[in-house]
């Protein structure tokens, strides 16, 4: 979009603030939110991509001076600040809504000019370069000035009807097949528990287990019983320039169950929570709301007698009596976890002790040789599970690749045909402006003459009374 030799004939580059208008919203006191009752009040939090959701909006009494914060059907609305920077949303429902601060409205100033939608699927196109434009380092904001100055193409009003149209067509396609590879990767989550439910249950190793029974061979446990307690370290008692690797949740890939990623410290600089010795083999196991699983197996080298945060539990196995990679897989065990969620306290960070942790009971076979025969089925599933994943996730990032593709051909004039019989757009812009501009020195004029005739009553008035 860097010249208007790259548009069609007929077509217009203009700015966003030409043709519409980036309105902020009210700022409603938080002290008088209503739950249950009252207007809905639509913030950042509440816009998804491409659609409004009041399911957990707040409300707040009617009244008149928020009247001109009212959102209309269809009207387009951005997130300008927030972990929700840049995400635009339109509007669909029928309810009076209200628009909060932070949340921008755009307002079309010439609708002859401009389609709603084409302007929804222009921002879309736009919105890498508006989040580039974005500023406030861990709060991001969006400036209403500067996406009003962003240049845009403007086609003929039918052109852009065309587009829409045309838009719509693959974009319907695209989501059918996007909505099917979404449904085979919740599947595959659905699978990969079962999995680890049947291996639990002794079923990938016994062909003829009952529902509620364990194979023979098999006993329920608590976990402290198989499991060694990590050393604990003392920080003043380290050399201060000595280095060392370490490791917290925001190094685990949660989607993968690995670790990801480390940090090195001196002791001199070592975080509070540097606390705990590992090995290669211990499961580091996050005690920090764990229905997000964050978990991963120590299974490096390089890690070995590292140190980890207090933030994890680390459940490292009695070799004697149980494999590492089967207490691992166990932790990962939807079961597992949900005895754990039960137990959790805390608000802000609601969390399980170490204590709650090694109280758990589980279930596995008393032979190591099949504990391994186990963890090895299960590998052999879940590595199959790891493939269809990498390829459903490069079919969804090729699909929004097709998305931007679409897009771009749209907003070059690539995507439908011109037709000769359309008026040019940069016509029908100067005629509606120079119209508006004509209306709005009639109404200046007419002002100054009610002006001119209230202030000639006034001397009348004052000059009979004097």
């Amino acid at each position: 979009m860097s010249g208007e030799s790259e548009i069609p004939k007929g077509w217009i580059f203009t700015n966003l603030g030409e043709v519409c208008e980036l309105k902020n919203g009210y700022a409603f006191k938080s002290t008088d939110y209503l739950k249950d009752s009252g207007i809905p009040i639509i913030r950042i939090s509440d816009i998804g991509e491409g659609k409004i959701d009041l399911k957990d909006c707040v409300r707040i009494n009617e009244d008149i001076e928020y009247e001109s914060y009212i959102v209309n059907r269809n009207e387009i609305l951005v997130a300008m600040s927030g972990a929700t920077t840049g995400k635009f949303g339109i509007y669909r429902g029928d309810e009076k809504v209200y628009q909060n601060q932070r949340v921008g409205k755009f307002k079309i100033r010439f609708k002859e000019v401009l389609n709603n939608s084409y302007l929804l699927y222009l921002l879309y196109s736009l919105k890498q370069r508006i989040l580039k434009d974005a500023y406030g380092g861990a709060q991001p904001n969006i400036s209403s000035g500067k996406i009003e100055e962003l240049p845009f193409p403007l086609p003929p009003l039918p052109e852009q009807h065309r587009i829409v149209a045309k838009i719509e067509e693959l974009f319907s396609s695209l989501d059918k097949g996007i909505e099917s590879l979404n449904m085979a990767q919740a599947q595959l989550k659905v699978y990969r528990q079962a999995v680890l439910k049947w291996a639990f249950e002794g079923k990938l190793t016994n062909n003829d287990v009952k529902d509620g029974e364990l194979p023979a061979g098999w006993k329920i446990e608590e976990l402290k019983k198989i499991t060694f307690k990590a050393k604990k370290i003392k920080v003043k008692e380290q050399e201060e320039n000595e280095g060392f690797k370490y490791l917290d949740i925001g190094g685990i890939d949660n989607s993968k169950l690995k670790i990801t990623s480390h940090k090195t410290y001196q002791w001199k600089d070592a975080p509070s929570r540097a606390q705990q010795i590992v090995e290669v083999g211990d499961t580091l196991f996050s005690t920090v709301r764990t229905y997000l699983k964050n978990i991963a197996l120590v299974d490096k080298e390089i890690y070995h007698n590292q140190i980890c945060s207090s933030g994890f539990t680390v459940i490292r196995a009695d070799q004697n009596k149980i494999k590492p990679k089967f207490l691992f897989f166990y932790s990962t065990y939807q079961g597992f976890i949900n005895s754990l969620n039960k137990l959790q306290t805390g608000t802000s960070y609601p969390a399980v002790r170490d204590e709650d942790v090694f109280s758990q009971k589980i279930n596995y076979p008393i032979s190591l040789k099949e504990q391994q025969l186990i963890v090895s089925e299960i590998e052999s599933r879940l590595s199959v599970c790891d493939k269809i994943e990498e390829s459903i996730i490069l079919s969804l990032l090729q699909a929004e690749a097709l998305r931007q593709s679409i897009l771009k051909k749209a907003f070059e004039g690539k995507l439908v045909p011109q037709d000769p019989d359309d008026k040019p757009a940069s016509v029908l812009l100067e005629r509606i402006k120079a119209g508006r501009e004509s209306q709005q020195q009639v109404e200046v004029k007419r002002k100054a003459s009610r002006s001119t005739k209230r202030a000639s009553q006034e001397r009348t008035y004052e000059h009979r009374n004097s």
